[in-house]
């Protein structure tokens, strides 16, 4: 593991200049760094990661648990011809910041998003799309229930977290679980599971993507805090009102065979299952991803 650096803002500079997957450091080349007011949470002085890119319908896309903007980095660009989109870190994840006094809880993750909406709308008024990958599905959900008046559509890739109970790990054990997720067999273990076909997709370009932001400062007394929360679960009930569509990949190996059941049964015929799909569809299939966006419908 490399030494921590001074921030978020150095590693992503970096990434930029040197990341092995090409398309990862384009999109870090686009991130910005937003104020975003009345979090709760440090001074309010430090900036927050968002990339942005493309011209159009703004869209906003949430990663999964203990990841990072550049989980997008093969859908941003097939979307960036006719959306405008807004690839944050999550509060407490990937790259951000993570003040001391930070909620590094779900309700901290959506107020977090609540004051980044509303720093979108400022610079793009128009409705809002939401897409929300693994855990990022669940956040979807949750800020499109309580966002109902400015985001439009929805679609999820492998959501995560839709349906269960919030299960908190006891202090000590969520200590221990953020120490083993750090461990680099376990991150390669992890990134060969979410695809479809490891062999083929996972080599030393996914697995630096993986695994960089774990140098970011604070990331492992937030990712405990968060694990000590309970995480999201049961999210989805009741539906939000807005369309979703949702992707999920025949060959997902992530989330258990009962939570899949349990989320079919919620999500219905909202769900077309890919072949030769992992937990990652806009890795594993993002030209499909693309292209259901593209064809989904609107809010009437």
């Amino acid at each position: 593991m490399n030494p921590v650096r001074e921030s978020g803002q150095d590693l992503v500079s970096e990434a930029a200049r040197s990341l092995l997957d090409p398309q990862g450091r384009e999109l870090a080349a686009q991130v910005q760094w937003w104020q975003l007011p009345d979090l709760d949470a440090g001074d309010g002085t430090e900036p927050w990661p968002v990339a942005v890119l493309g011209e159009g319908p703004p869209v906003l896309l949430l990663h999964g648990f203990d990841s990072s903007f550049l989980e997008f980095r093969r859908l941003a660009p097939l979307l960036a011809g006719g959306a405008q989109l807004f690839i944050p870190d999550l509060f407490g994840f990937g790259f951000s910041p993570r003040p001391a006094g930070g909620d590094y809880s779900p309700k901290g993750v959506l107020r977090h998003l609540e004051a980044l909406v509303q720093a979108i709308g400022q610079r793009n008024p128009a409705p809002l799309g939401l897409i929300g990958a693994s855990m990022g599905g669940s956040v979807a959900v949750e800020l499109a229930r309580r966002l109902p008046d400015q985001v439009e559509r929805l679609l999820l890739l492998a959501p995560a977290g839709l349906t269960g109970r919030p299960m908190p790990l006891p202090p000590l054990l969520d200590g221990l679980g953020v120490r083993f997720l750090a461990l680099p067999g376990v991150r390669r273990g992890l990134c060969r599971t979410a695809f479809a076909d490891p062999e083929a997709s996972v080599g030393a370009a996914e697995l630096e993507i993986a695994s960089l932001h774990l140098q970011s400062p604070g990331w492992a007394p937030a990712l405990q805090r968060f694990a000590r929360s309970g995480g999201f679960a049961g999210s989805g009930a009741p539906l939000p009102h807005q369309p979703i569509a949702v992707l999920w990949g025949a060959n997902d190996r992530i989330l258990r065979a009962p939570q899949k059941r349990a989320a079919l049964a919620l999500l219905g015929e909202r769900v077309r299952e890919l072949d030769a799909c992992g937990h990652l569809p806009h890795l594993d299939q993002p030209a499909t991803v693309a292209a259901t966006w593209l064809a989904s419908p609107r809010h009437p």
